[in-house]
């Protein structure tokens, strides 16, 4: 069965039926050429007879007598024809004179010979392999119609004249030769057809029965044409679909592996109420919730406070589906805890139910008050030391202009930290709360961090800083222009302010992928401890307090960054660099 297939394979049955379409083709063709070669051959005699005809005629006019009467004779020997015979016709059809000796009685009509039809009708005409009925030989006739009669000469059909209107055989033999060298050609092209569909079919075989298959030894047994070209972009599309599938398949259990690490309790069923994944916590805050330990997950819907969202998928399942999800949420407090639980039915009738624990949302209520009383102390030190400096002023009359000088110099800087301060708090405030109403557009990291290096230039000189750009020209993403700025200038004044002098500052865009850059923005200086690490990008927190205020820094700074690059979809964390120093690793979505 196997064999069978393999010989009657598509490229033997497409080499076969075009090979035979071919040959009928050439056999027509030969044909045809044969009948028009042979045409062409008589109508040469019937030229070379036409010519004989008009030197007859002449002759006639030349030696016809007064009378009129045609000479007893002419002569047929000039031409060298062997048994040329010349007859005279009038118009009537009448033999007026035949050079055939034997034939020199009176001869029937000739008026329907073809011949003399066809020269009385169109001028000339010839007939071939005709016996004479005078003579009882096989001649070859043309005769011309003349002014006053018609001149027809003869040639005897003998094997002579046949091989001369014979075709040359060299022409069949070498129509053959051209034919089979093509037919060769041709089974060569269809042999690597054949190769290309063989392996296509193997291949289509083995990944049907799931059997391995060595995909770059398959690239090399295919024909080096355009099927072959194809069959390979197959296998590699199928090959990417197949690593598709797998990096699916792990990206399914790195999902399942977050849903059971999430922070709220998540469960995933069908429409008739079947589960179809849930993480541990989901079980856990059913059990917190129930007052009875459930033994199946389905059990959720039994227990009195499930009863709205039972309910609510009740109604859902008896309603038209529709194009939206549908969604509802409940608080339920349950032991002093405050749950909320948020049921979303998609359009397949399966739906997800989660469930938040929101008990520590007192605990960040705690913190916000915390922060509040963080920024009125912050306020309070720049507002006290100006007041204290000017009352100074105000009422010691006996101060001296120099010590007035020096105190408004003071006033002066405090009043430019109190002014940096509230910057940086309403930047924080407006990410904060409006992070979603920014303005994006294109931005070119590479030209806005040298923007940014020959802003600080000043600076950099003073510490004796140099600043190593290693972006790649024309990094670009979307985004809002003043955030990111503020995240390549946050890190440029934190470097100069605390990392000290005579340093290097290192800004990199090491790696990218479709989604993301990475970058890195390090310093060669002193560094922090590593009990700082984590809280680098608290707000207010500083490594050295006294330090921190005397440069004139915020401590919003670092927390402003972090908060820039989460809106911009990214993650930023900060360690300690090898070479002495910190570094800053984060990373910018290039559509945001």
């Amino acid at each position: 069965m196997n064999n069978g297939i393999a010989f009657f394979s598509f490229g033997r049955k497409f080499f076969l039926s075009v090979t035979l379409l071919f040959l009928t083709f050439a056999a027509v063709f030969i044909i045809f050429q044969y009948q028009r070669e042979k045409v062409f051959k008589v109508e040469l005699l019937n030229s070379k007879l036409q010519d004989c005809n008009d030197w007859f005629h002449r002759d006639l006019i030349e030696t016809r007598t007064e009378e009129g009467q045609f000479p007893a004779a002419l002569s047929v020997e000039r031409f060298g024809l062997k048994g040329l015979r010349v007859t005279i016709i009038d118009f009537e059809g009448n033999v007026v004179y035949d050079s055939f000796e034997s034939a020199r009685k009176p001869l029937a009509n000739h008026l329907h010979r073809k011949e003399v039809e066809l020269a009385l009708s169109k001028g000339y005409g010839y007939d071939i392999r005709r016996v004479s009925e005078s003579t009882g030989i096989t001649y070859f006739y043309s005769a011309t119609r003349y002014g006053d009669c018609l001149v027809r000469t003869a040639l005897p059909y003998d094997t002579k004249l046949k091989e001369t209107l014979q075709i040359d055989p060299e022409y069949i033999w070498l129509a053959i030769l051209i034919a089979l060298a093509l037919i060769f050609v041709f089974y060569k092209a269809t042999n690597r057809l054949g190769i290309s569909l063989n392996n296509l079919r193997e291949f289509a075989i083995r990944i049907d029965r799931n059997e391995p298959y060595d995909y770059n030894t398959a690239m090399e047994t295919f024909s080096n044409d355009e099927l072959g070209e194809i069959s390979q972009h197959i296998i590699q599309i199928y090959r990417r679909l197949h690593e598709t599938k797998e990096a699916l398949y792990i990206e399914r259990e790195k999902l399942i592996a977050h849903l059971q690490r999430s922070r709220e309790g998540l469960g995933v069923f069908t429409g008739d109420k079947k589960e179809i994944l849930v993480n541990s916590l989901f079980k856990q805050y059913s059990n917190i919730i129930s007052d009875y330990n459930l033994e199946t997950t389905e059990s959720i819907f039994n227990i009195p406070e499930f009863e709205a969202i039972t309910q609510f998928l009740n109604k859902s399942q008896n309603r038209p589906a529709g194009k939206d999800e549908k969604r509802m949420s409940m608080p339920i407090t349950k032991d002093g805890r405050n749950f909320t639980v948020e049921c979303i039915i998609f359009q397949d009738q399966s739906f997800e139910i989660s469930i938040n624990d929101i008990t520590q949302k007192e605990q960040e209520s705690q913190l916000k008050r915390q922060l509040t009383q963080n920024i009125a102390h912050e306020l309070k030190t720049p507002v006290s030391s100006i007041q204290a400096y000017l009352e100074t002023i105000v009422t010691n009359e006996n101060i001296t202009p120099e010590k007035v000088s020096i105190f408004l110099q003071r006033c002066y800087e405090q009043s430019n930290r109190l002014s940096r301060l509230l910057r940086d708090i309403s930047v924080l405030t407006r990410m904060d709360e409006a992070a979603n109403m920014l303005d994006m557009e294109r931005i070119n990291i590479t030209a806005l961090v040298e923007n940014i290096t020959n802003e600080v230039s000043i600076d950099l000189d003073k510490k004796q800083i140099t600043v190593i750009n290693l972006l790649k020209k024309n990094i670009q993403i979307r985004g809002n222009y003043s955030l990111i700025y503020s995240i390549f200038r946050n890190l440029m004044d934190n470097a100069i302010a605390y990392a000290g002098t005579q340093i290097q500052i290192t800004v990199n865009c090491f790696r990218e992928d479709k989604s993301h850059y990475y970058f890195s923005f390090a310093d060669t200086g002193t560094g922090v401890g590593p009990e700082h690490m984590q809280r680098l990008f608290e707000r207010f927190y500083r490594v050295d307090k006294g330090r921190s205020r005397k440069i004139g820094g915020t401590g919003l700074g670092l927390a402003i960054v972090k908060n820039a690059v989460l809106i911009h979809g990214g993650n930023i964390s900060a360690k300690s660099n090898q070479g002495g120093g910190l570094e800053f690793i984060f990373t910018l979505s290039k559509e945001k």
